[in-house]
C-alpha cells in the first residue's frame, strides 16, 4: 500500500495552512509519494509567481519534494484516466475542469494507493478510490 498526497496537501504544508503532524496521523506508516502531476502543478506556482522573494521559496520546497519518491504516468495510469474520465462524463460532469485531478485519481487506482487530500469534494464520484481527508 502506499499514499498519493494531493497537490492541496503540499500547497498546504508549505503554506503552513496544514500541519505537519496531522499529515504524519494521516499517513501513518504508509510510504508516502507525489505525483508527477503535482510537481507540474506546483512547478507553475513557481513559474507565475511574480514576487522574487515568494518564487524562491516555492522553487526550494519544489526542490525538495523531488528528492521524495515520484510517480509518473504510465499506459496503465492513461487507461485509468480514460475510464475516470467517462465516468465523470457519464454522470453529466464535464471531466476538464479536473483533469489533474483525474491524473492523480488514476494514479492511485493503477497502484492501489489512497489519496489524502484537503479537497475531498475534487474526488467525489469516482469509482474505486479510498480517500483521506484532512
Amino acid at each position: 500500500m502506499g499514499i498519493i498526497f494531493d497537490t492541496s496537501i503540499w500547497v498546504g504544508l508549505a503554506t503552513g495552512q496544514i500541519q505537519s503532524q496531522a499529515v504524519l496521523n494521516a499517513a501513518g506508516d504508509e510510504p508516502v509519494y507525489i505525483s508527477a502531476i503535482s510537481l507540474g502543478e506546483l512547478g507553475f506556482g513557481v513559474e507565475s509567481c511574480a514576487d522574487p522573494a515568494t518564487r524562491m521559496l516555492r522553487a526550494r520546497y519544489l526542490l525538495r519534494l523531488r528528492e521524495r519518491p515520484v510517480l509518473d504516468i504510465t499506459s496503465m495510469t492513461a487507461a485509468a484516466f480514460g475510464m475516470l474520465a467517462a465516468v465523470m462524463k457519464q454522470s453529466g460532469k464535464s471531466p476538464r475542469t479536473r483533469v489533474n485531478d483525474l491524473w492523480i485519481a488514476a494514479q492511485a487506482l493503477e497502484n492501489a494507493f489512497a489519496i489524502l487530500t484537503s479537497n475531498p469534494k475534487d474526488f467525489s464520484g469516482l469509482p474505486g478510490l479510498r480517500i483521506l481527508t484532512l
